[in-house]
């Protein structure tokens, strides 16, 4: 009988405030501005804001973002959360994830766009904090979304190809959705120590996600 390993992960941009500036240096004007006082002129009202817009995109990025918060759930049980308030915890959230993990035979893990994002990010956060992953039966490295040894609601839904929000898909299902809180307000929130808001919005996506798979199953997928 397989075992379900349902999980989510929320995610913050690079709060270095030394990369910010690097950023800053990497700013380019479009390439038909060409003058010299027209690129200068450019760059003093855009700078600041492209720089934090390309910041803002490192909490999809494994390498400089972080890791705030994972929530999980195994097949019908509790569904577990471990949140971040502060930059030192994260080592400790996704150690309490990979310890959830079971070390003696593969479980199944689920979650819509995990193939594409979220086994990626905790991989690469786990190069980078020097945290040792589960073997590959139980944390697979690098799964395409079609591999037996994960079930990613996204790709079974809409292909190989294609995408759909977990909230569509949801909907699609009749399964009531997320609220107004969404998360492209997660990196905001965790700045103004809204912590308890993330946590909850973590572990409902695990609901959903639930909640979804088994409708999957329902239908003998």
């Amino acid at each position: 009988m397989k075992t379900y390993m349902y999980f989510d992960i929320e995610t913050i941009p690079c709060q270095d405030p030394a990369y910010l500036d690097t950023l800053r240096a990497k700013v380019k004007p479009p390439a038909n501005i060409k003058k010299p006082e027209s690129i200068a002129k450019w760059l003093d009202e855009n700078r600041d804001r492209v720089a934090l817009d390309m910041l803002a995109k490192t909490s999809f990025d494994g390498g400089r973002g972080h890791v705030c918060t994972i929530s999980w759930a195994k097949d019908d049980g509790e569904i577990h959360v471990a949140h971040a308030e502060t930059l030192d915890q994260e080592r400790g959230v996704i150690e309490m994830f990979f310890a959830s993990l079971d070390p003696y035979h593969s479980e199944t893990l689920v979650g819509h766009h995990i193939s594409g994002f979220d086994i990626g990010f905790l991989r690469k956060r786990a190069i980078v904090l020097g945290i040792k992953m589960p073997d590959n039966a139980s944390f697979p490295r690098d799964p395409k979304p079609w591999d037996r040894s994960i079930d990613d609601t996204m790709t079974m839904w809409a292909g190989s190809k294609d995408r759909i929000s977990m909230n569509d898909l949801a909907d699609i299902l009749g399964i009531e959705g997320k609220g107004d809180f969404t998360g492209s307000m997660v990196a905001a929130a965790w700045a103004n120590g809204e912590h308890q808001t993330i946590s909850d919005y973590c572990k409902d996506d695990v609901r959903m996600t639930r909640e979804i798979h088994k409708r999957f199953m329902k239908a003998g997928y």
